[in-house]
């Protein structure tokens, strides 16, 4: 059985106005994960998203394909241990 793991990703690119959060939620909601996306900054959206490792994984390789109308220049990752302190899965509000 796969362990529990977290997870920190930063996406550059044409990210806002393409519905990526919302692909984002969509995605992780399917794969059972924990915690948010949010727009950041200009053109980038953060992802904070925790639960099975292989779901995680694969929450990354859908952030590196984004939605239709996104065009992902790069995703920085950060792994982190599991903490089991997010409830759900949401959109947090845009931090500039």
């Amino acid at each position: 059985m796969c362990g529990k793991r977290r997870v920190r990703a930063v996406v550059t690119g044409r990210t806002q106005g393409v519905g990526f959060r919302y692909f984002v939620l969509d995605r992780a909601h399917q794969l059972g994960l924990r915690g948010w996306v949010r727009n950041v900054g200009r053109g980038q959206v953060e992802v904070l998203a925790e639960g099975n490792q292989e779901a995680v994984e694969e929450l990354l390789q859908a952030l590196r394909q984004g939605p239709r109308l996104a065009w992902v220049q790069d995703v920085t990752v950060e792994y982190h241990d599991y903490l089991g302190d997010l409830d759900s899965f949401i959109v947090e509000s845009t931090v500039w």
